[in-house]
């Protein structure tokens, strides 16, 4: 039997983009059930994620080399020349955003701008995944 990496068998094709589709869902309900727990860095970190493996999928379904955070722009980019959709910047701000909350302590973190955010990731969600669908 051979072992797969830790790191995402990139190699492998197949329904790559339904499956990044299907865990950045995922992901964002995990969200939302952190968020409704009071587990608020948990929360915006799946937010992050929900965004970042949508992303995912738009590159595969481009061509794109996404494998890490620095490539993640040209991605963005891409989204907002595909799209024509002015919301994508500023959503695309707010899951960064929440990925930045990992690092603030509780207790100046609000449940309130979370859910938020998380709202604007599911907008974001949307958006991306119209341009990840394939023919």
């Amino acid at each position: 039997m051979t072992r797969m990496s830790p790191m995402e068998p990139f190699e492998l094709t197949g329904n790559s983009v339904a499956d990044y589709s299907h865990q950045s869902r995922e992901f964002l309900a995990k969200g939302r059930e952190y968020l409704a727990d009071g587990k608020l860095h948990k929360a915006a970190e799946r937010g992050w994620r929900a965004a970042s493996w949508m992303a995912k999928a738009v590159a595969d379904a481009h061509g794109l080399q996404y494998r890490g955070h620095d490539e993640i722009l040209r991605v963005f980019y891409l989204a907002e020349d595909l799209s024509d959709d002015d919301r994508v910047g500023n959503v695309w701000h707010v899951a960064n955003e929440l990925h930045g909350f990992f690092y603030i302590r509780k207790r100046f973190l609000h449940p309130g701008v979370i859910g938020e955010d998380l709202d604007h990731v599911e907008v974001l969600l949307d958006i991306l995944e119209t341009l990840a669908e394939t023919e």
